[in-house]
Formats: structure tokens, sequence, C-alpha cells
């Protein structure tokens, strides 16, 4: 296993909700070692443009090794079975 691992979360920050499953996704990561590379949407128009190019419903979702691994439940369930 490399030693620097790294994963890309796109997260909805916006003026006036922070979502939560985007902070817990983020710590169940930086917990487990992994460097997390934090891409913010921060307009409800960048978070239906990336469910869209993505195919995805909710957001937060990781991407691990190019991989999508989904959102926080997913991520949480991928880091137990590592």
């Amino acid at each position: 296993m490399a030693d620097t691992r790294e994963a890309t979360l796109y997260r909805m920050v916006l003026p006036d909700h922070i979502c939560p499953f985007g902070v817990k996704a983020k710590q169940l990561l930086q917990s487990a070692g992994f460097t997390v590379d934090d891409r913010i949407l921060r307009s409800r128009e960048e978070v239906d443009a990336f469910k869209a190019k993505h195919g995805v419903d909710t957001t937060p979702q990781v991407f691990i090794d190019g991989q999508r691994i989904g959102g926080s439940d997913d991520v949480e369930r991928y880091l137990a079975d590592m």
C-alpha cells in the first residue's frame, strides 16, 4: 500500500448550509490517514451540475484512486473493509 493515501471529496458548503455528511466524510477519511482534496460545491447550481455530471443523487461524494466510493455511509463501510 502506498505511504500516502489520497481521497477527493466533493461536498456542499452553501452560505446558509454546511452539509453534515460532508463534514463526517472528511473526518472519517482524515482519521483513516487519508489526505483529503476537499472540493467545495458553493451553490445549488454547482451541486446540481456535479450530481448530473456524475449521475448521483446526493453529495458528498468521495473518490479514491479515481474510483467513486460514494457518500459518508459508503466511506464508512469502505474504511471498515480496508
